[in-house]
């Protein structure tokens, strides 16, 4: 396989479900339709835990059965598909449920949310490893970066439309026709990235011990391997830093902010990720991977700040909180993109060739219940109010980058 053509496949089929993804965001258009449903800081948390945590979880059990079998692509079918399909469902619950009952809507809501993220987490384990094998180290960074540029483009173009749809079309069908444009493009996603193949996984033994054998093999990883273990570490202050996430939008609106116009704040944060693309692939691939965790980490400890002291200095008129709130998500989104270009550059760095599904299986696995941090933080914005969370974020965004400053000294990873 060339190095061209898996570059471009890759990048097309990137391209496609980052732009499918932008439209159904956590923190923007997913949290402002649960928001708007329930009205309850437990299920917009919700959003985001679930989301994160069913991404993460399945990863263990893949990354034993795509080490064992030696092949990654059939279970990508099946979470890429898989997930595609959910969305199709969620956007038809919406359309023939917006005279149900607001509790059944809900109920019918968060239950295919859940489905697709547990499902959509079958596909991180196959999907880096794929393009590990696929794509040379060198352009790994660029490659994504180029993801993100392009899906940041048509996501613009899904955040105007969107923006309209909420505007004119009646509440929940607006986002029935939203939720059924992002499954579109996960079918296009899928279709694109499948057609490419999988290339051969060159010096990896098939037929592995079992399921316990494998586990206690992550142990010793982690164990035995510095760099893996602070990595762990720094995801789940990283996981703390995300407690907040979905929050923002519950502070615009708490702020005065109307959410039918979320779908502006969704524009200004795949700005940010757009932007910044360029930026995070070319640090990422020259300045190395861990350089860019570190600038990262630093940069999260900003938004929460910002909002703390917006809470005591105060906001006068709507003009000036929309531009304040649409800079804020326009560096969450950029912030966003640079650690993902950093997390997944760095994984795939870090991981031996032959045991790279194992590694993946087994970081995610070991982070998956960090990320399950937003529903406890419905819980505390409830009981204590929404700055107890962005304090506990600003905390640890500072902690994940002493974190990240260990590894620093003990990698020159690229």
């Amino acid at each position: 396989m060339s190095g061209v053509k898996p570059f471009a496949r890759v990048a097309a089929a990137g391209i496609a479900f980052q732009a499918g993804s932008a439209a159904i965001d956590s923190a923007t258009i997913m949290a402002a339709l649960v928001f708007q449903l329930a009205g309850s800081s437990v299920l917009v948390g919700a959003v985001t835990a679930i989301l994160r945590f069913g991404w993460l979880f399945p990863q263990l059990v893949v990354g034993f059965l795509a080490q064992r079998s030696g092949s990654s692509m059939r279970y990508y079918v099946i979470g890429a598909f898989g997930r595609a399909i959910c969305m199709a469902m969620l956007a038809l619950v919406l359309y023939a449920g917006a005279q149900w009952p607001a509790g059944l809507l809900t109920g019918a809501v968060m239950g295919l949310w859940t489905a697709y993220a547990f499902i959509s987490g079958i596909v991180a384990v196959p999907y880096n490893d794929i393009v590990a094998r696929s794509v040379p180290s060198a352009l790994r960074s660029r490659l994504l970066a180029t993801r993100f540029f392009g899906g940041g483009v048509l996501a613009l173009g899904i955040a105007a439309l969107a923006d309209r749809l909420v505007g004119t079309l009646a509440f929940p069908l607006s986002y029935a026709v939203i939720i059924a444009m992002a499954s579109g493009l996960m079918f296009l996603s899928s279709a694109v990235f499948t057609s490419m193949g999988e290339p051969a996984a060159e010096g990896r033994k098939t037929g592995k011990p079992g399921f316990f054998q494998y586990l206690k093999e992550g142990r010793k990883t982690f164990h035995a391997d510095t760099r893996f273990r602070l990595f762990v570490f720094a995801q789940w202050s990283g996981g703390a830093v995300l407690m907040a996430m979905p929050f923002y939008v519950v502070q615009a609106s708490a702020s005065g902010f109307s959410l039918d116009r979320v779908a502006l704040l969704l524009g200004a944060q795949t700005a940010g990720a757009l932007i910044s693309n360029a930026l995070w692939g070319w640090w990422g691939d020259r300045l190395g991977k861990v350089s860019l965790l570190k600038t990262i980490a630093l940069g999260r400890t900003l938004p929460p700040a910002a909002i703390l002291l917006l809470s005591f200095g105060g906001l006068s008129g709507s003009g000036q909180m929309l531009n304040v709130f649409m800079a804020l998500f326009f560096v969450l989104g950029a912030l966003a993109n640079g650690l993902t270009i950093a997390v997944i550059g760095f994984l795939m760095e870090i991981s031996p060739e032959h045991r790279r599904p194992a590694y993946s299986g087994y970081f995610n696995a070991l982070t998956a219940p960090a990320f399950l941090l937003p529903l406890l933080a419905g819980f505390i914005a409830e009981r204590f109010g929404l700055n107890t969370v962005f304090i506990i974020s600003l905390a640890a965004a500072l902690l994940q980058s002493l974190i990240l400053m260990r590894i620093g000294r003990r990698s020159e990873a690229r």
